[in-house]
């Protein structure tokens, strides 16, 4: 599909009418069963490296923390290719294709013996197991490598692609563009759900191999989709790289910083008549420094009265773009600690449900990385309280539309993953000191899994508000053509808490110990202390909530001007004029 043929991303500018949610079934199917297929394997990887690599838990929760920060790190680069030149579809393609081979490596190792170490014949606490081979860690990382790459190119584009095929001229538009982050949220649940218990189950009972099977057979068919939905799709012309906008504004500002900055708006770069979007920027009194990219000096015009160098003079709305981003900064950095705590339930949380009780009968036991299905349904039981229940009851209250603020949404939810890490820790005191008494050589607590439900639940409480809370808070902050960076930056939010989690547990690993004491995180969970890790995490979540709190305290809003803003004999500058004058007040 060729994205050059057709025009700008702005329903007054699209070369067909957006089909809206006709559109939607095969894009989110797609999404869905990509997810599927990286949640399926990301869920038990954990246990896949400690059986079938025979590593110890901080190797293996390193490597995942690693991977899953570049995994999170690549819609970045996803984002900037697909606005510079090949376009949400082809890149979304392209992203399918490489996630797609990744697994279908990922599956070859656990179908070819010699990718992988031979079995352990004894319990590997011993030590004697069989270590992993240079050329099977290449085969495992090459794959994880591509799996990376697919993330970048789906997970950049997915959000924005499918809100181009809204017409956010209308009411309805807008209404569906809304409606449809509840239902991306929905099916991300049920997909997670759908890898922490079936998923998980073959893997663990059945076959590896035939456990990666299923989310690969599940990749090819969420490509196949893709393509069935071609005929309804909008496809959106790449409008250029966001961040060589960014850079010229810096630049500038920077060469006019001896400028001085006048106090009408006359006298400033007008909104670009061209530009395709409908919901418009007007200049703000923050961050004013950048406003003098925007002056006009000498020189910067031509006699016809149009700009000489399109490097020399930027337009209000490419000025209020960088100011969106610079406003923005400090909130997403906020979320990364609380983000950090959520990593644990794929690492440490496993390992203590491997030294629990965790059979539901005689016949079956549950997978440990299956737990986390209590987080998603807590999810999948308070997100529908808090639409129908809580919302109009704060609404009252505070008499926002949405009850609450979504930057208040997001403080609640970093509150959640706070008190989520005191009880973890808790938890853990109690029963590294059961499996102490009993005295059980391999380690085995007699105590039941379900002890870890508390902290399950109060996780999937901040999920539910800060998770959330972040995807809106990027995607309505941001002008409609940075939506692929906004979803990039949220991905971004959790490579930077992977990369934490992987340098917190590595100086915890390397000082907690010495004089003869076993460090925290030892292998051997009875002789560590666990507990202790998870409240030095909540004590940086509470350092984390007040910087939360100054940074949320002082954000603004975006202010941009609707189509509807405009009466028929009014133009954009016009309006823009007016609107100007009012900040520049």
């Amino acid at each position: 599909m060729d994205e050059e043929r057709t025009v700008s991303s702005d329903s007054t500018m699209r070369g067909r009418k957006p089909l809206g949610w006709k559109a939607m079934p095969y894009i989110l199917a797609n999404e869905t069963l990509e997810r599927l297929a990286s949640f399926g394997l990301k869920s038990n990887f954990m246990v896949y490296m400690v059986r079938g690599y025979h590593m110890d838990q901080v190797q293996a929760a390193t490597l995942i923390n690693t991977w899953s920060a570049l995994t999170n790190f690549a819609p970045i680069i996803g984002a900037f290719i697909s606005d510079s030149c090949t376009g949400k579809f082809v890149t979304i393609v392209f992203g399918s294709i490489s996630e797609l081979l990744g697994m279908v490596v990922l599956t070859l190792t656990s179908l070819i013996p010699t990718l992988r170490p031979p079995p352990c014949t004894t319990d590997q606490i011993t030590g004697t197991c069989a270590r992993y081979s240079d050329q099977q860690l290449y085969v495992l990382l090459s794959g994880l490598f591509l799996l990376s790459l697919g993330t970048g190119g789906i997970r950049s584009c997915s959000i924005p692609f499918s809100l181009d095929q809204f017409d956010d001229s209308t009411e309805e538009g807008r209404e569906g563009s809304r409606s449809f982050f509840s239902w991306y949220y929905t099916t991300h649940t049920i997909v997670q759900l759908i890898s922490m218990t079936l998923v998980l189950y073959v893997q663990n009972n059945i076959s590896w191999a035939i456990g990666f099977a299923i989310p690969t057979t599940l990749n090819l068919f969420a490509l196949v989709l893709l393509f069935v939905g071609v005929r309804f799709y909008v496809f959106v012309r790449p409008q250029g790289s966001v961040f060589s906008g960014i850079f010229k504004v810096l630049v500038d500002a920077y060469k006019k910083r001896n400028a001085q900055p006048p106090y009408e708006i006359e006298q400033y770069q007008p909104l670009l008549e061209t530009s395709s979007q409908s919901n418009k920027l007007v200049l703000t009194d923050q961050f004013r420094f950048l406003d003098k990219a925007a002056v006009i000096i000498e020189g910067d015009l031509t006699p016809e009265g149009v700009p000489a160098n399109k490097w020399r003079l930027c337009s209000i709305q490419e000025v209020e773009e960088v100011k969106c981003l610079i406003r923005i900064v400090p909130v997403w950095s906020a979320g990364i600690i609380s983000l950090a705590a959520m990593s644990q339930q794929g690492t440490f949380t496993v390992s203590q449900a491997l030294k629990m009780d965790r059979h539901m009968g005689p016949n079956f036991e549950i997978p440990a990385c299956s737990l986390s299905v209590i987080s998603l349904l807590t999810i999948g039981v308070f997100l529908p309280l808090y639409d129908r229940v809580l919302v109009p009851f704060l609404r009252r209250i505070t008499g926002h539309k949405s009850g609450i603020t979504l930057l208040q949404r997001i403080g609640t939810g970093i509150v959640f993953a706070i008190f989520s890490m005191i009880v973890a820790g808790l938890v853990e005191r109690m029963r590294r000191t059961r499996s102490i008494n009993a005295g059980d050589p391999t380690g085995m607590t007699p105590m039941s899994v379900f002890w870890l439900s508390p902290q399950l639940i109060l996780m999937g409480l901040c999920e539910a508000f800060n998770i959330i809370g972040q995807i809106e808070f990027f995607n309505s902050q941001f002008p409609e053509h940075m939506r692929s960076i906004a979803n990039s930056l949220f991905s971004l939010s959790f490579a930077g808490s992977n990369y934490l989690s992987s340098l917190i547990v590595t100086i915890v690993h390397e000082f907690s110990g010495g004089h003869d004491r076993p460090d925290w995180l030892n292998k051997n969970l009875n002789a560590g202390k666990l507990d202790y890790f998870y409240y030095l995490i909540a004590v940086l979540g509470v350092f984390n909530l007040v910087y939360f709190w100054y940074c949320a305290r002082g954000y603004r809003y975006k202010v941009g001007l609707q189509m509807g803003d405009f009466e028929e004999n009014k133009s954009f500058s016009d309006v823009e004029m007016s609107s100007g004058k009012k900040q520049l007040k």
